[in-house]
């Protein structure tokens, strides 16, 4: 895998399920130098303002699944 490829795992917003209710780095992040992992987080941020953008209510899907928690009271 190259490290475009690792920075495009991740800078989309899955990431893997737990069994609490912990937050994850996606595991692709600690396979990313310093440099890399700006990269990442300004593809990010750019997919989350699209996606934002397309969206009806303007959210992106990180908010949606923010407001998911908080709605489930977790």
């Amino acid at each position: 895998m190259t490290e475009e490829d690792l920075i495009e795992e991740v800078a989309g917003a899955w990431r893997p399920g737990t069994l609490g209710d912990e937050l994850r780095y996606h595991p692709s992040w600690h396979d990313l130098d310093a440099a890399a992992r700006v990269r990442a987080f300004d593809r990010a941020v750019a997919l989350r303002r699209a996606e934002a953008a397309l969206d009806p209510q303007q959210l992106s899907t990180t908010a949606r699944a923010v407001l998911q928690r908080v709605i489930q009271g977790r």
